[in-house]
């Protein structure tokens, strides 16, 4: 036998998709882990033609399940970002699109029952810290995915899954506002370094000469646009105390402009090196809490609420995204958790499989 069979569940989560593992069923160390999630993703060409990536950031992201010693938690989650093509993986940060199948990948794996019409997942985020409450359809005991739940970058319909988030803030770098403040002046642009769920920097599209409706191809192929981007992120990830960020895909960038369909205030949103098609789970949470924060550079793009809960919807590159917030507003912005509604769906199951010489297996 030339290649190591290692069992998993292939998911969409959200607007992302990847394969889903058993912790237990990986290398334990870091170095070959690194190199068995390199050989399946298939990372270092375009469309990694020898693994299970798509050739784009949203399709090369990978969890790993595993029952949790936390006492209130089900099941720990650890995610990675594989790179397309530079055999980077990324451990650091988080996925809420991918979150949102783990509660389902962990009743089809078996390290949660099914309990009752609906069954509450409780999930540690391990890259975070991180706890989210997820809601699955679980109809006769078995995992459900029809339903009439549509999301933006998703056609047609699925089950509805229901997340709650909660001590999201300061997940990365242990703060609210990193840099202790609301607004920074970085190359001539004005930014507010946020920590919430996604450390992230987010500016004004306006402040780069954009609209900030641009669609996803226009901003890609904005190479001046990128470069600027980068040469404020990486400073931005200095100031925010996270170190050379040139390799990491954290802190994440966002821009904002006033809402133009109906929305309380329209985003763009980057991964960092290419414009993400519609918005990630974690990000629209930090977004929707700049926007709700006054001081930020949000301010005068919105009509913003005072008192939560608030339902924020923030227009992107694919529609919108919508998110529950609830909060507090004395004296500063305080969070208490976030909901959102997102769908899954299990596309396949078996083994995939690597070369021997990457590892042999258990």
């Amino acid at each position: 036998m030339t290649q190591t069979g290692i069992p998993f569940v292939f998911m969409r989560g959200g607007t992302s998709r990847g394969p889903y593992f058993n912790r237990a069923d990986l290398p334990e160390d870091r170095e070959t882990l690194t190199e068995v999630l390199l050989a399946a993703i298939g990372s270092g060409h375009s469309i990694n033609i020898d693994g299970i990536g798509g050739g784009v950031a949203v399709t090369t992201k990978v969890a790993m399940l595993s029952p949790s010693d936390d006492d209130w938690a089900d099941v720990d989650y650890f995610f990675a970002q594989v790179s397309v093509e530079d055999r980077l993986v990324d451990f650091k940060p988080t996925c809420g699109n991918i979150l949102s199948g783990v509660g389902p990948a962990a009743v089809e794996m078996g390290l949660v029952q099914a309990q009752g019409d609906e069954t509450e997942v409780k999930i540690r985020a391990v890259n975070t810290g991180a706890k989210v409450l997820a809601r699955v359809q679980t109809p006769g005991g078995a995992m459900n995915y029809d339903g009439d739940a549509a999301i933006a970058g998703v056609p047609g319909t699925a089950a509805p899954i229901a997340l709650n988030f909660m001590g999201v803030v300061g997940s990365s770098t242990g703060a609210f506002l990193p840099t202790g403040n609301l607004r920074d002046q970085i190359d001539g642009i004005e930014v507010t370094c946020m920590d919430v769920a996604m450390p992230m920097v987010i500016a004004r599209a306006a402040d780069f000469g954009l609209t900030g409706y641009e669609t996803v191809q226009e901003l890609d192929e904005n190479r001046d646009f990128f470069a600027r981007m980068e040469a404020v992120r990486l400073k931005a990830g200095t100031a925010m105390g996270m170190g050379d960020v040139s390799q990491s895909v954290t802190p994440k960038f966002g821009l904002l402009a006033p809402a133009r369909d109906g929305g309380t205030i329209a985003t763009r949103y980057f991964m960092p090196w290419t414009t993400h098609p519609s918005m990630a789970v974690t990000g629209s949470q930090c977004l929707a809490s700049c926007a709700l924060t006054p001081g930020t550079v949000a301010d005068g793009l919105l009509d913003r609420p005072t008192q939560g809960p608030a339902n924020v919807v923030l227009e992107h590159a694919s529609g919108i995204i919508e998110v529950l917030v609830d909060f507090e507003m004395n004296n500063h912005f305080t969070l208490n958790s976030a909901g959102l509604l997102r769908t899954a769906r299990k596309l396949a199951d078996g083994q995939i499989y690597v070369p021997i010489s990457v590892w042999k297996g258990h």
